[in-house]
């Protein structure tokens, strides 16, 4: 999730995955894959920082996991393969 400010000074975490899109014109405004649309204080520039930031955040927590017990993955084939 990546926080960021509407225009009245309060903050809410929105996910990063549902951006559908940002622009400015002048203020940002935030619009999900479901059409929702969010007026943000944050600039075109640093909300696509944050997101970059977020997914930089995830993948060092991936990375640093420890590695998977159990059974492994492999690829189930059907019988006309």
């Amino acid at each position: 999730m990546i926080v960021v400010t509407r225009l009245n000074g309060t903050r809410f975490a929105v996910n990063p995955d549902v951006i559908e899109r940002i622009h400015e014109s002048p203020d940002t405004h935030l619009v999900t894959l479901d059409g929702a649309t969010y007026v943000v204080l944050e600039s075109l520039s640093e909300v696509v920082e944050l997101i970059a930031d977020y997914r930089a955040y995830v993948l060092r927590r991936a990375r640093d996991l420890p590695p998977a017990t159990g059974h492994p993955l492999s690829i189930v084939r059907t019988p006309e393969e």
